[in-house]
């Protein structure tokens, strides 16, 4: 019987505003605010127990600054990726086989985006609405089956960022 992987959906950090400064969305940085907040919050995930052999980013600049951050904050060896399919719009059957094949591990963080994070999550657990993320929050699902499919996991927790940082 095959190991179950965890995977940590993570939505990315407070990014600056849209408007006339950041006319390319796929640009925006973090605030300084999102990145302590964020840095607070790997410190939380940490104190869960969270080492992720890869972490894999959306290639959205706000997404890979998050991923560096828990790189960063969550020690260890893991090493960062990107992948295109967590840009906005991607379908969660693309996510899936995107992560499959960047992640040989059995603990892989996923940096993300709302709505398309909630909507993966939902997938793999067979939910009917997608699950809320706030920007910085956290959830863990474990799954079975790799590459993952359809209703195949197990939602072990879901943390806003306030719980997070609570726990750091």
């Amino acid at each position: 019987m095959p190991q179950s992987r965890q995977l940590f959906l993570v939505r990315h950090a407070i990014a600056t505003e849209r408007g006339d400064k950041w006319p390319d969305d796929a640009k925006r940085p973090l605030t300084h605010q999102g990145s302590a907040r964020m840095s607070t919050a790997a410190e939380g995930l940490s104190a869960l127990g969270v080492t992720p052999d890869v972490v894999i980013s959306s290639p959205l600049v706000r997404a890979e600054q998050t991923a560096d951050i828990l790189v960063k904050c969550l020690g260890g060896d893991a090493r960062l990726v990107t992948a295109p399919a967590l840009a906005p719009g991607g379908s969660p059957a693309a996510v899936a086989e995107a992560v499959a094949s960047l992640a040989k591990g059995r603990s892989i963080a996923i940096v993300g985006h709302e709505p398309g994070l909630g909507e993966f999550a939902a997938w793999l657990v067979g939910a009917r609405q997608p699950l809320p993320f706030k920007k910085g929050g956290a959830c863990r699902i474990d799954v079975a089956d790799w590459p993952p499919i359809a209703k195949s996991g197990t939602l072990i927790w879901l943390a806003t960022p306030k719980m997070l940082r609570a726990l750091a």
